[in-house]
């Protein structure tokens, strides 16, 4: 018996039915691509940072670093978008750009550690989630 039977819902006919889960992980995929792609664009178009260390100023070109950033975050979107109509090849897809979209963050902890930190939790949480709770139709 599913948990909507037991609470009085009843299932859609057909008994597909995605977990409110995947339809939460879906959301935030289309959420985290969005505020990827923005990080995006604005390395691609504020190209070039200054880093102040021990041994003087450098000057890096960040706009290769951008246009990857860009790319992750249209296709993490795109993958939201397909957990969200049920495509079970979106779930493992998923699983695969939220695990590189975690690592790639670690990149932001010396500038924004907050929201390195926020990302690679909601990254955790929502390849978990993509794991534990994807029922078969």
């Amino acid at each position: 018996m599913e948990a909507g039977q037991q609470l009085g819902r009843e299932a859609p006919p057909g008994g597909d039915r995605k977990s409110t889960w995947i339809v939460f992980a879906g959301v935030m995929m289309l959420i985290i691509g969005s505020l990827d792609a923005i990080w995006g664009l604005a390395a691609i178009l504020n190209d070039e940072i200054v880093v102040v260390g021990g041994h003087g100023a450098l000057v890096l070109d960040i706009s290769t670093w951008g246009w990857v950033q860009l790319a992750l975050g249209a296709l993490i979107g795109l993958t939201g978008l397909g957990l969200l109509v049920g495509n079970t090849a979106a779930r493992w897809t998923g699983v695969f750009l939220l695990g590189v979209n975690a690592v790639m963050q670690v990149v932001w902890f010396p500038a924004a550690p907050l929201w390195a930190l926020l990302m690679i939790a909601l990254d955790t949480v929502l390849i978990y989630q993509l794991c534990t709770n994807w029922q078969e139709g």
